[in-house]
């Protein structure tokens, strides 16, 4: 695999992670494309990502909910 692919998807990473998220799962394929003439390498990263959110109006102490993790 081509380091600068591995360096791109590390930028990827920082820009999602700066933003608040948690990176939870990362892949990156590297190929040849089958549509274009040339022979440069491409990439596909797939990053799965994470960030929970306040809920509005929502009261956290009188939730009997016995599914529910506190």
């Amino acid at each position: 695999m081509d380091e600068d692919m591995l360096e791109d998807q590390r930028r990827l990473v920082e820009l999602i992670e700066e933003e608040g998220w948690d990176v939870t799962d990362l892949e990156i394929s590297a190929y040849d494309s089958p549509w274009a003439d040339e022979d440069d390498p491409e990439a596909t990263v797939t990053i799965t990502a994470r960030k929970p959110y306040e809920s509005e109006g929502e009261d956290d102490g009188d939730d009997d909910n016995p599914y529910r993790l506190k």
